[in-house]
């Protein structure tokens, strides 16, 4: 027979017991209210898989936990943590990173956000890779230049925009084959111009496709502006995945404490046009959803490698657009569940961190 004295003995040997704040057995069900070690959605997520798994494990599945984890507060260090302040209009900043180049992030970027445009949003992107500015081509807007507006006596720049969205990189302000030479500080001051001195409007989304890796520019965004949360981008392959462990560890520490919403894994596998159905895994199978499960954080979406995807971005129309496609309800489904992701982190972390999504275009919160 199950018993609170069991119960009790269990969450000791696995080292729990101090986090718990209530506990009651009826039945097979067991209700426990737990707080998470600290206030970041990676943790809280890590916990509780290893709770459910634990519990399957000693007990087994006649048993049912019902599991209640809140965030303690926040410590004085995150507190004093440097942020950015709100950019009036921006409803929640998402960071779109990678731990390494060539997985993909800008075409991932490029088509979450044509996406969150056609399901009702609005969307801004701000390309981000000073030395490596992508964006431009492959949203259509090569040769075109930012305009000024004048907004309440002051002169900003107004984003470029196609697709439905609003869009500035450093590649409409340099030729398509001039180099960009800059130490860190002069591409921080570029960008943070990028940022602030921009007419964005009002947006449910600014994504912001970061270079890849852990650097000056992502420092730079992290102390301009308060980052709602962060979407890795990585290739299933073990050389990928290493890299994206330090770009969350970047994201999480403690003096940054930027929640993690999730990962993209992109060239899941090989689809050839006229065998729609088969799936060819050239970069090794389920390395981001291992990894995942792991960290504790979700997949969002496993994109594949398909010839159109990189045809539909040298031309300037992303994939996503491609109505009635196989990849267009990935995408779809891709970006749902990052909105899903992110109504959970704004229900569960204080608020001064980032507003509240108001309307969702056909997406709920996980039940």
């Amino acid at each position: 027979m199950l018993t609170k004295d069991k119960i009790q003995e269990f969450l000791k040997e696995i080292e729990v017991d101090d986090l718990v704040t209530n506990l009651q057995v009826v039945g097979n069900d067991v209700y426990i209210d737990m707080k998470s070690h600290s206030p970041a959605m990676h943790e809280k997520k890590k916990l509780e898989v290893a709770m459910k798994n634990a519990f399957a494990s000693a007990f087994g599945e006649q048993v049912m936990l019902k599991l209640k984890i809140v965030s303690p507060e926040p410590t004085e260090v995150q507190q004093n943590q440097i942020k950015g302040k709100q950019i009036p209009g921006i409803q929640n900043i998402i960071a779109i990173a990678s731990g390494k180049g060539g997985v993909g992030k800008s075409t991932v970027a490029a088509n979450l956000a044509v996406t969150l445009a056609k399901m009702g949003f609005k969307v801004g992107l701000l390309d981000a890779d000073i030395y490596g500015p992508s964006i431009p081509t492959m949203l259509d807007t090569e040769g075109s230049k930012p305009v000024s507006v004048e907004v309440d006596g002051k002169n900003l720049m107004k984003p470029v925009e196609n697709y439905g969205v609003k869009m500035l990189s450093i590649g409409y302000f340099s030729g398509a084959n001039q180099a960009v030479v800059w130490r860190g500080p002069m591409a921080s001051k570029a960008l943070n111009q990028m940022i602030r001195d921009a007419h964005w409007g009002t947006l449910d989304f600014l994504l912001i496709d970061l270079p890849p890796g852990t650097g000056d520019i992502h420092l730079s965004i992290i102390q301009e502006v308060p980052v709602t949360g962060a979407v890795i981008v990585s290739t299933p392959q073990h050389v990928a995945l290493a890299d994206v462990r330090k770009g969350i560890a970047m994201f999480t520490m403690e003096s940054i404490n930027i929640p993690v919403l999730g990962l993209i894994e992109n060239m899941s596998y090989f689809t050839p046009a006229e065998l729609p159905e088969n799936k060819y895994y050239i970069f090794g199978n389920q390395g981001a959803k291992n990894m995942a499960e792991d960290l504790g954080i979700p997949v969002l979406g496993e994109i594949p490698l398909i010839q159109s995807i990189r045809e539909a971005g040298d031309v300037g129309r992303p994939a996503a657009l491609q109505e009635g496609s196989a990849i267009e309800e990935i995408y779809i489904s891709t970006a749902q569940k990052m909105v899903e992701s992110l109504v959970e982190r704004n229900k569960n972390l204080p608020p001064t961190e980032a507003v509240k999504i108001t309307t969702m275009a056909g997406c709920s919160s996980k039940s």
